[in-house]
């Protein structure tokens, strides 16, 4: 049986709802891992666990407690790197499934965009999260949940 573990430090609120009624749903262990106290809900199957205050403690902590095949809920890319390298699963709040054959590009656009950032170019960030994010992230939870036989 695999577990969840959620990068909870900036998980949406939208989608607490979403993935409450999934672990509920499904009696899946998972484990809310950040640097400051954060709840998705009650429930006897999720598990609260709070870190040190740092740039990569929660990343760290969910890294060190995975295995394989666990999914971790992540807008972390270099954390889903780390992730999809101990053959475990990560998928984003906008609904995107990490894999080895994607997170190299991800990881790649991710580190030119910080050199664009560093030089002083102004750039865009990520388009405000709404519903139509809300929704892409609930059906690629039940794909894949659907794909492991849950």
């Amino acid at each position: 049986m695999f577990k969840i573990f959620v990068d909870g430090d900036a998980f949406p609120n939208l989608l607490k709802p979403i993935l409450l009624k999934q672990i509920e749903r499904l009696k899946i262990e998972t484990v809310v891992v950040a640097n400051k106290k954060v709840s998705i809900g009650k429930s006897r199957f999720v598990s609260y666990l709070v870190v040190e205050a740092g740039a990569d403690e929660a990343d760290d902590k969910i890294v060190e407690l995975l295995r394989e095949k666990d999914l971790v809920i992540t807008a972390d890319i270099p954390l889903a790197d780390r992730v999809i390298t101990k053959n475990a699963h990560a998928i984003d709040h906008r609904g995107e499934l990490y894999s080895v054959d994607n997170i190299k590009q991800y990881l790649a656009m991710r580190n030119l965009m910080d050199k664009i950032r560093e030089s002083g170019e102004i750039t865009k960030g990520p388009k405000p999260f709404g519903v139509k994010d809300a929704e892409m992230f609930a059906n690629q939870l039940n794909a894949f949940l659907s794909k492991q036989g849950k």
